[in-house]
């Protein structure tokens, strides 16, 4: 990049004019001219004013810059169409891009800003693992990555969604309708075409054509994966006999350069060694001659135990669900990308030769540009993604991933349910050259499901949805196939032909139509397993016993959390209906530990159903997956059942007696992180202290307190007399006097101390509950009732003091037969 003082005048004064306009006009009018500038003037000029246009729109590197905040950017606010119009792919923004890559411009970018295991390796000397980096690093080593204007602009693009940013005041909303998801949808498309190629590029330099960015020269001093290579794509055109006589593959290197920049900044976050072990050629070619006795390895020392795998510390990063459903987008359009090859070239190899370059991208972008990198990012999410509903957006973008056939562009039946469509064995294939992307992702998602709160209908949604993806016909067959395939004994390999194991470093083309000798499904299968996981992987069958009792475990929990959501159910309705009529009055239930309205509960009657209902049909598909007949089942929920206390007891999560009460066992502290059981929440406080409720009258709560307390204070001595004798005037002073029974016992179902158990009911009156809303308005109707027969007001208060004694009388009197009822 040129230096500022070798700029012509013209130039600098047209940057200064820009810089002056940009804080002073609208963004409509700024917009205008920039058009009008790209138009007018030459690439010469343009070239100082473009790092600082990429900057204002998208922001610096290091988010001190905010730009035009593309991700607030919604369809509801008036700058959306002016600034979708200005970086349309077919737009004045892109034009500029594509005529100062006709002259060949440079920009740099600090090599400090790249994902960390790549900025890593860089600084150790290892090349990293992707065309887009080979021939753009200066030496001596100054920390700075060279790029042409399209790479340069493609990474200030992708890095914009990772820079962490805050939300500007009153413009939350939607991903998917924000100007950058929209963007990047509309790059996909416009780059990565399912119909057609791609289109060329608007401006034409004097040659005739933009050129692609020149091949690595061979004299850079690194090594590693890619060293003896140029860009996979732009080494085939090179074989091209006339570059001219096809526009594809002249405009392909923009398609190839495009994935490559959003996989290595959106899914390249992991520690350094794990980069190094998933990127050597060496290593992994010495892994697969090791596993699959292709030759002698007598000679070189065995490797270091854990390295390889995918259990070693990670960069702290963590994803937001912004930037996981971009990466789901991107998913999602490369399987239709791929799925649009044409079936010849699909699946005749002798064709392959004769392919266009577009066809030969769509043929390996997924196996070679995406699944390894996109499995260890899903990796890093399952495992410190917190275990919370905005999972979900993980959860979509691996099941996205695993079903290639949703993407296919085939019209279906829509008669036909979805459950009910068989996977075409064409993807049998896929299946098996992806088994830990249906394996060993849905083990970590048991172990997820198995500590999430599955009462709750969201979570429960999750549960449901893998269950019905690995429960669609032929799928657990073909997953079941790749697992058989991946453990053939290796002495059964060591008979059949010798392979030619190639990659780029090794003289290989993941383009090129040479396949390695005798390549078969076994051979795929095990290639895939040990170049993500090392040789020493201990791999775990899905429908192996193990993983089985797993299944069985969280059957179980899923029967339990059916049962605690249908007790929720019972309680929501038996609370609904109770103050279905007295809720008209403002009147709600009297328990302490009451916390919802009405309302509230015809809602969480809802969401439980829902709940209900999803469990329900998880249960029938893991049956259907792991093959559990009825008996298997129904001996669970006996089991299940076995396990319930009696009584109100089935509420406790499982405790041990200490000296101190209840203590909670680790299955229930189990039981209460998944909401299985819960512990009665009281009032464990003086009942006449506690706060005020939604149905007493306040001021009736403090009055009566203090006439109360002075009652007890002036005849406490008294009442405690009454209360200890054992006659029948001691019987109902105690029933008037002191808390009730009932309540003394309902503590005891919560784990509190044996001291706060342990004190004595001193014997006192309560009048908080004549200002109970309830009491007031029984009152009323009683005092209305007596008006009616031509009682007076003192007869009318003498009557109802009478009943309500003869009434407590009763009660005293049958306490114990209506216990034991």
């Amino acid at each position: 990049m040129a230096a500022p003082a070798m700029q012509q005048p013209s130039a600098s004064f047209l940057l200064a004019n820009l810089k002056a306009d940009w804080t002073n006009k609208p963004l409509l009018q700024r917009c205008q001219e920039l058009v009008k500038v790209i138009d007018d003037y030459p690439a010469k000029e343009l070239h100082p004013v473009f790092p600082w246009l990429v900057e204002s729109i998208f922001g610096s590197l290091d988010g001190v810059i905010v730009g035009w905040n593309l991700r607030f950017l919604h369809t509801r606010m008036n700058e959306y169409n002016t600034v979708m119009d200005f970086l349309d792919p077919s737009g004045p923004m892109m034009k500029l891009v594509y005529k100062l890559q006709a002259e060949d411009y440079k920009y740099e970018i600090p090599i400090s800003y790249l994902p960390s295991p790549v900025k890593a390796s860089i600084q150790e000397g290892v090349l990293p693992d992707c065309p887009l980096f080979h021939n753009k690093l200066q030496f001596p080593m100054s920390g700075l990555l060279t790029l042409n204007p399209f790479e340069y602009y493609m990474f200030n693009f992708a890095f914009s969604l990772i820079v962490p940013k805050t939300y500007p005041p009153g413009q939350h909303g939607s991903c998917s309708d924000s100007a950058y998801f929209v963007l990047v949808d509309a790059y996909l498309k416009h780059f990565l075409p399912t119909e057609g190629n791609v289109p060329p590029s608007p401006f034409s330099d004097p040659r005739g054509s933009v050129a692609p960015p020149a091949p690595r020269s061979p004299s850079v001093p690194y090594v590693g994966y890619g060293v003896h290579s140029t860009s996979l794509l732009k080494r085939h055109i090179s074989h091209q006999p006339s570059v001219n006589a096809d526009p594809a593959a002249q405009e392909i290197w923009r398609s190839e350069t495009l994935l490559q920049v959003f996989v290595e900044m959106w899914l390249h976050h992991y520690s350094l060694e794990m980069y190094q072990k998933l990127q050597s050629p060496q290593v992994k070619l010495a892994l697969l001659q090791y596993r699959l006795n292709m030759s002698s390895m007598l000679c070189q020392p065995p490797a270091p135990p854990g390295s390889g795998t995918l259990h070693t510390y990670q960069e702290p990063f963590n994803p937001t669900e912004e930037h996981v459903l971009v990466v789901r987008l991107l998913v999602k359009h490369l399987h239709a990308f791929s799925n649009s090859l044409k079936q010849e070239q699909a699946t005749s190899p002798s064709t392959h030769s004769h392919a266009s370059p577009l066809e030969e991208f769509k043929r390996v972008v997924i196996q070679r540009f995406v699944q390894q990198k996109l499995y260890v990012f899903l990796q890093h999410c399952f495992g410190h993604w917190p275990l919370d509903a905005s999972f979900r957006a993980v959860l979509e973008t691996w099941l996205s991933y695993i079903q290639p056939w949703r993407y296919t562009g085939e019209k279906s039946n829509p008669q036909t349910d979805v459950q009910n469509r068989t996977v075409p064995d064409k993807w049998a294939s896929f299946v098996q050259e992806n088994l830990l992307m249906y394996t060993k992702l849905f083990q970590g998602f048991l172990s997820r499901a198995m500590r999430t709160d599955l009462v709750n209908a969201k979570n429960a949604l999750m549960v449901f949805r893998v269950a019905k993806v690995f429960a669609q016909p032929n799928l657990s067959e073909m997953i079941h196939k790749g697992e058989q395939l991946f453990l053939e004994p290796e002495h059964v390999l060591h008979h059949r032909q010798p392979r030619v194991f190639l990659t780029p470093a090794h003289s290989g083309s993941f383009l090129s139509s040479r396949q390695p000798a005798g390549t078969d499904a076994v051979f795929k299968v095990k290639s895939h397993v040990y170049g993500l996981e090392g040789q020493d992987c201990q791999y775990k069958q899905m429908f192996g016993t193990e993983l089985r009792a797993v299944v069985l475990k969280l059957i179980q929990i899923i029967a339990q959390a059916r049962q605690t959501a249908k007790r929720i159910s019972d309680h929501s309705a038996e609370a609904a209906a109770n103050n279905s009529f007295l809720s008209w009055f403002s009147v709600s239930s009297s328990d302490p530990s009451y916390t919802f309205s009405g309302g509230e509960a015809d809602d969480m009657g809802e969401c439980v159903k829902k709940t209900h209902e999803f469990l329900d049909k998880a249960l029938d598909y893991l049956c259907q997956i792991f093959r559990l007949n009825s008996g298997q089942l129904s001996q669970l929920m006996a089991n299940l059942a076995c396990t319930e206390d009696d009584g109100g007891s089935k509420q406790l999560p499982d405790c041990i007696q200490s000296e101190n009460g209840l203590v909670l066992t680790d299955l229930g502290r189990m039981q209460i992180i998944n909401g299985l059981r819960r512990f009665a929440i009281e009032y464990q406080g003086d009942p006449e202290l506690q706060p005020i409720r939604s149905y007493e009258n306040a001021l009736l709560v403090r009055l009566l307190f203090k006439l109360s307390t002075f009652i007890n204070d002036l005849m406490g001595d008294h009442m405690e007399a009454l209360c200890s004798r054992q006659d029948l005037l001691g019987r109902v002073s105690r029933h008037y006097l002191t808390r009730s029974s009932a309540i003394v016992e309902q503590r005891r179902r919560s784990p509190v101390t044996r001291q706060a158990r342990g004190h004595p009911q001193r014997a006192r009156l309560s009048l908080r509950g004549l200002a109970s809303y309830r009491t007031l308005l029984l009152l009323l109707l009683l005092y209305l009732f007596f008006a009616l027969l031509s009682f007076g007001l003192l007869s009318s208060t003498a009557l109802i003091l009478v009943i309500g004694l003869v009434y407590e009388l009763l009660l005293v009197l049958f306490a114990d037969k209506l216990k034991a009822h």
